[in-house]
């Protein structure tokens, strides 16, 4: 199983200031996916807002990259502890030539070595029902819509979030997912 060092930090709801880790991330056999403490993450190609991978499971944007000699991975105006998973931190005190973690700034962490494989697979390979959705309901106004029709529409915009291209695509396409959220928050 092929593993590396790597920086990951949350990004979505943070900023620069999201928790963050030092630690080791296993690869799938494709090497499209990483996984890290439980979690299954894939590759936003360039179309992320703030991040480069994405949670499989939450579609929170992670910034996921190689470990800096110089521990300068934190963003320069971000702030906060970087956890550093205890199973790498001897790999991690070579690249940064050190003999100890600094006192200030980390934090020696046990993360999930896991690999969720399973409940990643089952996420992947889940199919969205086309037929359920007609494409009429897009040009009705929330107000129009059922309980039913605005969860099929939220659930089928949030997976076109996710694969979204362009940023500017990816943005209009949330603003109308969460108009259909407020529709439906003021129903329940």
């Amino acid at each position: 199983m092929r593993k590396e060092l790597k920086y990951i930090e949350l990004k979505s709801g943070y900023s620069d200031n999201g928790p963050a880790w030092i630690g080791f991330v296993s690869f799938s056999k494709s090497g499209k996916t990483l996984y890290f403490d439980g979690k299954g993450f894939q590759s936003l190609d360039g179309t992320g807002i703030q991040g480069n991978y994405f949670d499989l499971e939450t579609g929170d944007e992670y910034w996921i990259s190689g470990v800096k000699k110089d521990m300068s991975d934190r963003h320069r105006f971000g702030s906060g502890n970087i956890l550093v998973e205890k199973r790498s931190l001897s790999e991690y005190l070579k690249i940064i030539g050190q003999d100890d973690l600094p006192k200030s700034g980390y934090e020696l962490v046990e993360v999930d070595i896991e690999k969720p494989t399973d409940k990643i697979n089952n996420l992947e390979n889940a199919s969205v029902e086309n037929t359920e959705i007609d494409e009429k309901l897009y040009f009705k106004s929330p107000t129009e819509l059922t309980v039913e029709q605005l969860e099929i529409l939220i659930e089928d915009l949030k997976r076109e979030e996710k694969e979204a291209k362009y940023n500017k695509g990816r943005r209009s396409i949330k603003n109308k997912r969460i108009d259909l959220e407020l529709e439906l928050d003021k129903r329940n």
